[in-house]
């Protein structure tokens, strides 16, 4: 029997579905497997089922509801298609509407966006020059530079922000999805705030001077920014663009916190189960999913298929494995909000660094 149908990874390469696809989809009752080896309980999908999968994942890149996927996989092989394209229709007229409602509304930010008076001041008219303990610097880096965004589409996203007032200096990362934060203490600046955005492949030169246990200097001269160490000096044009309020993206409310032990729940994220996203999430591409949830006496576990628990909230597995090792303790505090609110990844020792990550929707 084996020999002429496809296991579960073959039809994942095949159609274009990912195996994490597959087996919601399984679960979901849309695409149910030939057979299932009653021992090991692992998935075979018949030669005849490679079109529904195919067909399934075009739907999906589509957009289409998975209640009219149903219809339309159950209708596809009957003589009367009239239900599937009375579907296809119906949903190629809402994302026609869809996509005139939201060239009018832009059109109307647009219009807003270039009549808005913009009281920022020219970086090039601004010079800095603060001391930083390199090991704070260091730290800090770590903790945001995962989160910066790779996407050419979003130039200004493409670095780490310097955040310097006083003696207070923050970095900060977001690629959309995500967002991390951190502080360091610096001493020497007594002008107003200025916040630059460092390209990310000069923090990444900036970082690896900060190998001593010593005070480093930062100069922002005009569009310039350098770092100089006993061990060298990073220098470069900051990005020229405007990085948005991150402080009012971090202005949550108070929700649950639960203390993890970081290896225990690693471990336990990366051989758990995980679920598949709608493709329109995070740029068009599907990534698997870790659903979590905490009881009331503080446990935090991973969501088992099935579990329909109205508080459980889904992210995304490799940016949160990405956050506990950037959040570098054996322990940290994980912040429940709203399932619809970004999961919080806090330091049990500071409240000044900690990271975002957005919740991702689930396949209804």
């Amino acid at each position: 029997m084996e020999s002429e149908m496809r296991s579960i990874g073959e039809m994942a390469r095949d159609s274009g579905l990912s195996v994490s696809a597959l087996r919601f989809y399984d679960g979901a009752g849309v695409l149910v497997p030939a057979w299932v080896d009653p021992v090991s309980g692992y998935r075979w999908y018949g030669p005849e089922q490679l079109e529904e999968s195919r067909l399934l994942a075009r739907l999906r890149r589509a957009g289409m509801p998975l209640a009219d996927i149903r219809l339309v996989l159950a209708g596809w092989s009957g003589a009367d298609t009239d239900l599937v394209r009375k579907l296809l229709q119906a949903h190629l007229r809402r994302l026609e509407l869809g996509l005139s409602d939201a060239r009018n509304e832009f059109s109307t930010i647009r219009a807003l966006l270039e009549c808005r008076e913009n009281p920022m001041t020219s970086l090039r008219t601004t010079t800095v020059r603060s001391a930083v303990f390199a090991p704070d610097l260091a730290a800090a880096l770590d903790a945001v530079r995962f989160a910066a965004s790779t996407d050419p589409e979003l130039p200004m996203l493409g670095g780490v922000l310097f955040d310097i007032e006083g003696d207070m200096f923050r970095v900060v990362a977001t690629d959309r999805y995500r967002m991390a934060v951190a502080r360091a203490a610096a001493t020497g600046h007594g002008g107003p705030r200025v916040q630059i955005i460092v390209p990310s492949p000069l923090v990444d030169a900036m970082r690896a001077l900060l190998s001593d246990d010593a005070s480093v200097q930062l100069t922002v001269d005009g569009d310039r920014v350098a770092l100089e160490t006993g061990n060298g000096q990073a220098a470069g044009q900051c990005l020229d663009h405007d990085f948005p309020d991150y402080r009012r993206l971090i202005r949550l409310p108070a929700g649950r916190r639960a203390l993890v032990d970081v290896p225990a729940f690693r471990e336990m994220v990366e051989t758990g189960p995980v679920r598949a996203s709608e493709v329109r999430e995070q740029d068009g591409v599907p990534c698997d999913l870790t659903v979590l949830k905490v009881a009331a006496d503080g446990v935090v576990t991973v969501c088992e298929d099935g579990d329909d628990d109205q508080d459980r909230i889904a992210v995304n597995r490799e940016f949160l494995l990405q956050a506990l090792a950037a959040g570098a303790r054996d322990e940290l505090l994980l912040e429940f909000g709203a399932p619809t609110a970004p999961l919080a990844i806090r330091r049990t020792d500071t409240e000044d660094t900690f990271s975002l990550l957005m919740p991702v929707r689930l396949e209804n």
